[in-house]
């Protein structure tokens, strides 16, 4: 594959989201990525569903969403056998991805040591639920788990009283997202000192990372932040508002822009409720109620045009179908057409960068479970000459 990581190789002993995820991006950038897994059954997010597709509904659509761009092998790590395959391959890998609870990898005699022993080089990224160390450290991590004690529960949903999660798994995308841009600069600091690192994140760290500006409120401000439905937390107006035939959204984040939803929805920006952000923040229900009393005067289609028109951000709440049929989200490159060994060609969610002068970077369906495993053998044993 062509890409910025076209020289690199990843070792994926990852399984379920987050792993999978930083390495399928690693992948996205042109990394030969060899996904490890049990003979029995493989990675259990093949067994996630439904929705289940394929002539006997055995293949999975939820590992088809973090695994394209990679090389299946079936091994056992437990076996000798299975234990001298991954020596040989870390040996011939510049990253490894893992997210085994803490401990386990070192009981299976891969340790950091012992990594760095086969391959000083190796950078390895480690996700875990909660972080390697600490109090507890060795606690077993999922996505809902970890977005109801990061606390971004608590900041979703109608009101404080019913924390809502995030539809997406949050969690392990974004623990996915951040080790992989951390595997991107230990590659380069490896570039300098010739050794490779040990990179850690986690669920919570990933959560926690994504407070922003509700972590200071908390940390510098003293204040608590809770839930605020579908309204900005500290910029009003900024959220969804109900129009004639539905929902629509409308951000305006400066004065400037507020005058102008103002001018449009006949509404005087001057009075004193409303002069200010901290003014309308502070009468938010009033001035909702206001927007959405001139709003009913018209479709969501009639606002959109005059919204765009006067320069304010705003837009349409759109269904997954929308999203993938729109001709926006496909311009931008965030399908990508595969050939699948089973379901033919199909499309998948495509990568979140592109790079200018970049084409023709051709993707790979997701493997069947070991399909690959003579070709690796094939590669190492080259490799290895």
């Amino acid at each position: 594959m062509l890409g910025p990581l076209g020289d690199i190789v990843v070792l994926d002993l990852s399984r379920a989201l987050a792993g999978p995820h930083a390495a399928q991006m690693l992948g996205d950038l042109g990394a030969r990525v060899i996904k490890v897994e049990h003979p029995d059954g493989g990675d259990e997010s093949r067994g996630w569903g439904p929705p289940f597709v394929g002539p006997d509904g055995e293949i999975s659509t939820y590992f088809l969403a973090a695994n394209r761009n990679k090389q299946s092998i079936a091994v056992d790590l437990k076996s000798a056998e299975g234990k001298e395959l991954i020596e040989r391959l870390v040996r011939q890998s510049d990253v490894l991805v893992e997210n085994f609870r803490t401990g386990v990898l070192d009981r299976l005699g891969f340790s950091v040591e012992r990594l760095h022993e086969l391959n000083p080089r190796l950078v390895v990224l480690s996700i875990t639920g909660f972080g390697h160390d600490g109090p507890e450290g060795g606690r077993p991590g999922y996505d809902q788990i970890a977005q109801g004690e990061g606390g971004l529960m608590s900041l979703t949903g109608p009101s404080a009283d019913e924390p809502y999660r995030v539809g997406a798994s949050v969690a392990d995308l974004l623990a996915g997202i951040h080790g992989a841009y951390g595997v991107a600069g230990a590659l380069y600091e490896r570039e300098r000192t010739g050794r490779g690192r040990v990179v850690r994140t986690s669920l919570l760290a990933a959560i926690t990372g994504v407070h922003s500006y509700h972590g200071t409120a908390w940390t510098v401000g003293g204040k608590v932040p809770a839930a605020s439905g579908n309204h900005h937390a500290s910029i009003t107006p900024y959220g969804a508002f109900r129009c004639a035939d539905g929902m629509l959204q409308i951000a305006a984040a400066n004065e400037g822009q507020w005058r102008k939803v103002a001018a449009l929805l006949g509404i005087d920006p001057a009075q004193a409720r409303y002069a200010t952000n901290r003014d309308r923040f502070e009468h938010r229900d009033e001035l909702v109620a206001d927007m959405e009393k001139a709003l009913s005067a018209h479709p969501r289609a009639h606002w959109l045009a005059a919204l765009g028109e006067a320069g304010v951000p705003a837009g349409a709440i759109r269904s997954l179908d929308e999203v993938y049929t729109w001709d926006q989200t496909r311009s931008q490159g965030l399908l990508v057409e595969v050939e699948h060994p089973v379901l033919g060609t199909i499309e998948l969610p495509g990568p979140p960068l592109r790079f200018d002068g970049l084409t023709g970077v051709e993707h790979s369906a997701p493997p069947m479970l070991g399909q690959d495993g003579d070709a690796v053998l094939a590669w190492l044993e080259e490799r290895e000459r």
